[in-house]
């Protein structure tokens, strides 16, 4: 089969003994060293794709998506549940109430967000209902003045069921400072764990609780809660329902509570993202010490195909060609063994914890007991392709030089 000059002699270098065994050692590190920059991108990539997914998951499965806040309280808030629910990105509207205070036990003091809920229909919208580890959701009666608290606020305080704990708030008065506070005792009736921030600083109770606290009737409530498909769109949707009910409500959604912790991720996804691929670019440019020595290496071979009419160019190509097979057989293997490795990496921790021992990621310290992995085909694609791109990169300078070697003066020297 035909193949062109450059491609047939520049793929018989990569493949021929050289005589200097010291070049071709240097062509194989510059091979692997590509290779396990780019597993290296790969894998890393996608534990932190594992973390994101794990912590949006937990902590936007438990605050809302989107709300529509009335400017007074809700009297009734099925009609607006309702007309939420005609936007076909609305997957559940569910009536909630939320309160900033203080937990008070035993001289000790903490802030928390108390939300005020139905529990019969907080399924829909929220992941509680799942990670209820002791007491049930369903404890918490009207006029009870039931809590079901975080995992974490329950053993700081060391907690469990059926204690009974004070949540001081505060309401305006008429005194001189215009605000006193209002001391509300309430009984542990449940502990959550979601295995976030959140069960430090999150509270419930039945929302004609809430309402009682804050002087409202048993029936109203701040606000409805929206569960959207897409949590992108939260915004968009949320903005769309409040206009069609007017002036009397307004949106808000989880970007405002909690898009600094996301984009916060996102930013130190990229940063380590662009860290390595710094450790890519030092392996791709290896390839260029590589191609000096082989030009060197191979000085009179090119007089000699200069002198039977081969271009500068082809000459050129010749190298660029050997460069570039190196760095996609590089990339390549990495890449094959980065998406091996990312879709193995909990059970090859888990294989570790077991041998050793040791847990690297025990409860009682992260949120997250297991090491997450979320491979993106995207991504995938980027490195790669980037390992592409600066393998090819690589091989201009080389390339350049063994063109302009002067036949004459290589086979004089050699």
């Amino acid at each position: 089969m035909f193949r062109p000059l450059s491609i047939f002699i520049g793929t018989r270098y990569t493949r021929a003994k050289r005589r200097n065994r010291f070049v071709s050692f240097i062509s194989m590190t510059s091979m692997i060293g590509l290779a396990l920059g780019v597993l290296a991108m790969i894998v890393v990539l996608s534990v932190m794709n594992g973390f994101q997914r794990e912590m949006s998951n937990r902590i936007l499965g438990m605050v809302p998506h989107a709300t529509i806040v009335g400017v007074k309280p809700i009297d009734d808030w099925r009609p607006v549940a309702e007309a939420a629910m005609k936007n076909p990105e609305v997957t559940a509207a569910v009536p909630f109430t939320e309160l900033d205070g203080m937990l008070s036990y035993k001289g000790s003091m903490q802030p928390i967000q108390i939300s005020g809920i139905d529990p019969e229909q907080e399924g829909k919208v929220s992941i509680v209902t799942q990670h209820i580890v002791q007491g049930s959701l369903q404890d918490l009666k009207p006029d009870e003045y039931g809590v079901v608290l975080g995992d974490i606020v329950a053993r700081r305080f060391r907690l469990g069921v059926g204690d009974k704990i004070t949540l001081i708030v505060p309401e305006a008065s008429t005194a001189p400072g215009g605000i006193t506070p209002r001391l509300q005792r309430l009984n542990v009736v449940g502990i959550f764990k979601v295995g976030a921030e959140l069960d430090g600083t999150m509270g419930l109770i039945h929302m004609a609780d809430a309402a009682a606290i804050q002087h409202w009737e048993p029936n109203q409530v701040q606000s409805v809660r929206l569960a959207v498909k897409d949590l992108y769109a939260a915004p968009q949707v949320s903005q769309q329902v409040a206009a069609g009910l007017g002036e009397a409500y307004k949106a808000d959604d989880w970007t405002h509570t909690q898009g600094s912790l996301f984009s916060a991720m996102k930013m130190e996804k990229t940063m380590i993202g662009l860290l390595l691929l710094m450790i890519v670019a030092v392996a791709a440019f290896n390839i260029i010490a590589t191609l000096i020595m082989v030009v060197n290496d191979k000085g009179a071979d090119i007089a000699i195909l200069r002198t039977i009419g081969a271009t500068p160019r082809q000459i050129m190509a010749i190298f660029m060609v050997q460069g570039t097979v190196i760095g996609i057989v590089g990339t390549l293997i990495g890449g094959v063994l980065g998406v091996i490795a990312a879709l193995n990496v909990s059970e090859l921790v888990g294989w570790m914890e077991r041998v050793t021992g040791q847990h690297i990621f025990s409860s009682d310290v992260y949120f997250v007991s297991n090491l997450p992995s979320e491979l993106q085909g995207g991504d995938v694609a980027l490195i790669c392709g980037a390992g592409f791109v600066l393998s090819f990169l690589a091989t201009l300078y080389p390339a350049y030089r063994a063109a302009k070697i002067q036949p004459a003066h290589a086979l004089r020297y050699s």
